[in-house]
């Protein structure tokens, strides 16, 4: 750490590639049921504004599911991410205000 001429600290990183990401950075994303906390379009721009990709359908690519807190039961998205789960693909499963929490950040 090093002091500029307003005696405040400037925190320099050697490398650039440590610079701190969003965890939905570059990540496929699927929404399952209803969110109580906004529109599904909503949830899309936070994603995107996070740099995560917003996909219609679970699929091997894909890297998280939400899941609305307004489901009836479980859905046929969260149904194929945990098979591919049980197959061994790293698919994350987080409740809506996991969500909330990460968009957050």
């Amino acid at each position: 750490m090093n002091q500029n001429k307003n005696n405040t600290e400037v925190i320099y990183l050697s490398d650039p590639s440590e610079c701190l990401r969003h965890p939905f950075h570059h990540k496929q994303i699927v929404f399952t049921g209803a969110l109580s906390t906004m529109t599904r379009s909503e949830a899309a721009k936070k994603v995107r504004a996070c740099g995560g990709i917003v996909q219609g359908a679970v699929t091997k690519e894909t890297d998280f599911v939400i899941l609305g807190k307004q489901r009836r039961s479980i859905s046929t998205k969260q149904l194929k991410a945990e098979q591919f789960i049980h197959l061994g693909l790293d698919i994350q499963m987080i409740t809506e205000d996991d969500f909330i929490w990460l968009i957050s950040i």
